[in-house]
């Protein structure tokens, strides 16, 4: 067998995440054809073939399954080569892969980033926006060095670092404010604007409510907080949005800002990386960063 190398391996990683060769080119930054050239030749180096190809996608055969899980071990570890050798410098500088759930990034990542080009000028930042059940897999595969969470999320690989708590606001329409602030078990009897499935936000929100999450709720979901506030502000229904959200999402509403009676609904916003990561040493002083800004939006 010839001798395999990394920029195929990588390839390979594209086209199994993407399931289509036009995307996972466009993440290879190569042209379609050349990622085909390569894909054809891993196939014929290893005699074996990794993908079955349809007309409008491609799917891993089960040597191709099996296959993924070695590549994904073995970029892992030629990733951390480099994280390695960056941990043996003084100075933060290099990449750093931040990946941030939808319900903080807007609303932290300005100041985060505008704090971090100051402090370390070194880093090359790629930040990365998507779900929490996105950013486990990404950051236990090394595609993340780091990601911003709600916490806890209790996988033993991961070390999880406590950075700052942030209440739950109601947001009702603007006829409603001076109104009694409704528990949350009054808010079960309300029309609830909620985050579709998949936000972690959503859970929490819906545990503060007592609602169990497998309640039918067509009509009632929205992609983002900008979109629920937007409804409330139309006066379709009330919602509920983390505090440092506030500023943002209601500057161009037509709707008022209620904080529950103590117990407040909260929830504790951290950061995770795996225990194995040799960079751990530098993510605890980035870690230090995020909670300053944290803090700094909801001062």
């Amino acid at each position: 067998m010839t001798n395999l190398t990394l920029r195929q391996l990588r390839y390979f990683q594209a086209l199994s995440r993407h399931a289509h060769f036009g995307r996972a080119a466009d993440a290879c930054a190569i042209s379609q054809p050349a990622l085909s050239v390569q894909i054809k030749e891993l196939e014929e180096n290893l005699g074996v073939q990794l993908f079955e190809r349809g007309a409008r996608h491609v799917r891993l055969t089960s040597f191709g399954e099996e296959f993924a899980l070695r590549v994904r071990d073995i970029l892992r570890s030629v990733d951390e080569l480099g994280d390695m050798a960056r941990a043996s410098q003084a100075e933060l500088a290099g990449r750093l892969r931040i990946g941030v759930i939808p319900t903080v990034a807007p609303y932290l990542l300005p100041s985060l980033v505008g704090a971090l080009a100051r402090t370390h000028p070194g880093l090359d930042l790629h930040i990365r926006e998507t779900l929490t059940s996105k950013l486990l897999e990404e950051v236990t595969e090394g595609r993340l060095d780091t990601a911003i969470v709600a916490l806890p999320v209790s996988e033993p690989a991961f070390t999880e670092v406590e950075l700052f708590a942030e209440d739950f606001v109601l947001i009702r329409p603007e006829a409603d404010a001076g109104k009694p602030t409704p528990s949350g078990e009054s808010l079960r009897k309300m029309r609830l604007l909620l985050l579709e499935e998949g936000h972690c936000f959503r859970d929490q929100a819906l545990s503060f409510c007592n609602i169990q999450s497998a309640v039918p709720r067509e009509g009632l979901d929205g992609s983002s907080l900008s979109t629920l506030v937007q409804m409330v502000g139309a006066g379709i229904g009330v919602t509920l949005i983390p505090d440092m959200a506030v500023p943002v999402e209601t500057r161009s509403a037509a709707v008022s800002v209620a904080r529950f009676d103590t117990p407040r609904p909260s929830r504790t916003i951290g950061m995770i990386w795996r225990k194995t990561s040799p960079i751990a040493g530098q993510l605890q002083v980035i870690s230090e960063c995020v909670r300053d800004a944290g803090m700094e939006q909801l001062a």
